[in-house]
């Protein structure tokens, strides 16, 4: 019997970390344009947690990225040197 789902490839699932990472980020614009101008402990609390989500999904679309194939060195340059 044929699959008819095949598993999805390494560029697949980079693809789909990228878009979770985008909706993260966006999720973090989303918060910062109807933060009120004097933030409270729950917005404080929100945006600590939209953070650590924004940071996760990164941490998955480098690892994604990596999986295929691009593995990328640091991307900061030598300071002074």
């Amino acid at each position: 019997m044929t699959d008819l789902y095949p598993p999805a490839d390494d560029r697949e699932l980079l693809r789909q970390a990228a878009a979770a990472h985008t909706a993260a980020t966006r999720a973090v614009e989303a918060f910062l344009r109807r933060l009120p101008t004097v933030p409270d402990p729950a917005d404080v609390t929100e945006y600590a947690n939209l953070l650590t989500r924004e940071d996760q999904t990164r941490g998955d679309r480098d690892a994604a990225a990596d999986a295929a194939g691009l593995t990328i060195g640091s991307l900061e340059s030598d300071k002074g040197q």
